[in-house]
């Protein structure tokens, strides 16, 4: 399909108890393609009156989708993943053209969202409970795993659909009934995806989509009433503590996937030719745009001459330009505020007496785009080291001893990811058990994988998706004592 095909066969509307919908106010906002800065589609632009009729259908299914056999949550989850399998080129092509990474990156979100759909349709069957009996064995103790009920998604503009199915496929194998908002900058993917689970026969109410250009008008009543029961979001770190907040009076069940500043640390004995490749991968996945993006990259100094020019050559290598042409391998940032927030950063580390190996600067007369950007000596204190990047470039600085490496590694108030690269067995297992975050890769680029628990430690926040763990977040534990 072109891009004029994909663009009309997605819905514009608010999906609300099945349904698709006007805003009530006929409030719309446009998307934009940010490697022209061209409008792409015009959307509607949910109010509070409509967020709330969705909180409404999502508590209406409440009980009833509850009910529903584990084995028909699974067998619809399994139907999403098939047909979201099978058009996966549409999609990949929808998010190139909203948010701007290169066809083939997208065409990996397609697959790697997906995949959580089939995971969690193979969880379904595996909710269970235990029977014991108490240690005096005057009671029969019965556990059992019920849904914690409706639930609030938001979910960020940089992965469109799989930052969407990492939520929604447990969300439905656990029995919850959800609310989804979208980013604003990046709808059209969830409209797309919502009525591809339409399509294949999710029920009215269990997943109902709005989105919207005034965000806390719409989202700070769903979180104050009590008839929703979680709250989950992926984004910045700042908006994750206000929900937070907002969430207390309510005491909703939270999980929070947020901000990272994730260090790379090549150590003397790397195989630099996998470091360098790993660097690539933790580094310019979706254009530095992930809170799993290397942000700082500590080398020894014994082999960071010859780091840095290899990851130099490979990053000057690289295709800047529009997603949807042939041999492009970078594409645009998200938007102006994005890419000038980039330049600030590297414009700071260069007064501050950084080297510029490759790149520096924004790029192109129209759209977004940032260079791919190799920077050495870059003091400890620039902002380029304190504060997360999200854009394709990487700041070098060496070290002398491991324990100066974690030190460095762990001073930061985030804790998401940690790389290492190392052939050192003892190294690899005292590095992992050091480094103050949620997840680390050892000698690999890239961790995310629907089979295992995502998630940070510290200001990355709390709660876990993907593997066996991630259903847990969408389930409640009810102890029934028993008298024999």
């Amino acid at each position: 399909m072109n891009e004029h095909d994909v663009l009309a066969a997605v819905p514009t509307g608010l999906f609300i108890d099945g349904e698709w919908r006007d805003a009530s106010t006929s409030a719309s906002t446009d998307v934009e393609d940010p490697a022209t800065g061209r409008t792409l589609a015009t959307v509607a632009s949910a109010s509070a009156a409509d967020g709330r009729s969705a909180l409404d259908a999502a508590v209406s299914a409440q009980a009833g989708w509850a009910a529903t056999a584990p084995r028909e949550r699974a067998e619809l989850l399994r139907a999403a993943y098939e047909l979201l399998t099978e058009r996966a080129d549409q999609f990949a092509m929808l998010m190139t053209l909203e948010m701007g990474k290169p066809l083939a990156q997208s065409k990996g979100e397609v697959a790697y969202g997906a995949e959580f759909f089939r995971w969690f349709s193979e969880e379904v069957v595996r909710i269970a409970g235990r029977w014991s009996t108490s240690p005096d064995g005057n009671t029969r103790l019965l556990t059992m795993k019920q849904p914690v009920g409706p639930t609030l998604m938001i979910t960020p503009w940089n992965f469109p659909l799989a930052m969407g199915t990492r939520k929604i496929g447990p969300a439905i194998a656990a029995g919850c009934t959800m609310v989804v908002k979208p980013a604003q900058q990046t709808p059209l993917t969830m409209l797309a995806l919502a009525d591809l689970l339409r399509e294949v026969g999710v029920p009215p109410g269990v997943v109902n989509v709005v989105s919207t250009h005034d965000t806390s008008q719409v989202m700070e009543p769903l979180i104050a009433d009590p008839r929703l029961r979680k709250l989950t979001f992926t984004g910045s770190t700042p908006v994750g503590q206000s929900l937070v907040r907002q969430s207390a009076d309510q005491l909703l069940r939270v999980s929070m996937e947020l901000g990272g500043n994730a260090p790379f640390l090549v150590f003397s004995d790397a195989d630099l030719d996998r470091a360098v490749d790993g660097a690539m991968l933790a580094k310019m996945r979706n254009m530095g745009e992930a809170c799993t993006a290397a942000n700082r990259f500590l080398v020894h100094e014994d082999v960071a001459d010859e780091f840095a020019r290899r990851f130099a050559d490979r990053m000057a290598a690289e295709t800047v330009g529009r997603g949807t042409d042939d041999g492009v391998t970078v594409g645009p940032l998200i938007d102006a505020k994005a890419r000038d927030k980039v330049t600030e950063l590297v414009d700071d580390a260069v007064r501050q007496g950084a080297s510029v190996v490759t790149g520096g600067s924004a790029t192109g007369e129209a759209g977004y785009f940032f260079e791919p950007t190799v920077l050495t000596d870059v003091p400890a204190g620039a902002d380029l080291n304190q504060e997360e990047i999200f854009g394709p470039v990487a700041p070098i600085t060496t070290f002398r001893e491991d324990d100066e490496a974690l030190r460095l590694a762990s001073s930061t108030p985030y804790g998401l990811v940690a790389y290492a690269f190392t052939r050192d067995l003892s190294r690899t297992l005292r590095v992992s058990e050091a480094l103050e975050f949620g997840m680390v890769g050892i000698n690999q680029g890239i961790v995310s994988n629907p089979a295992a628990p995502f998630g940070g430690v510290k200001h990355s926040g709390f709660g876990r998706e993907g593997g066996p763990e991630g259903i847990d977040e969408y389930l409640s534990v009810k102890y029934v004592g028993i008298a024999p």
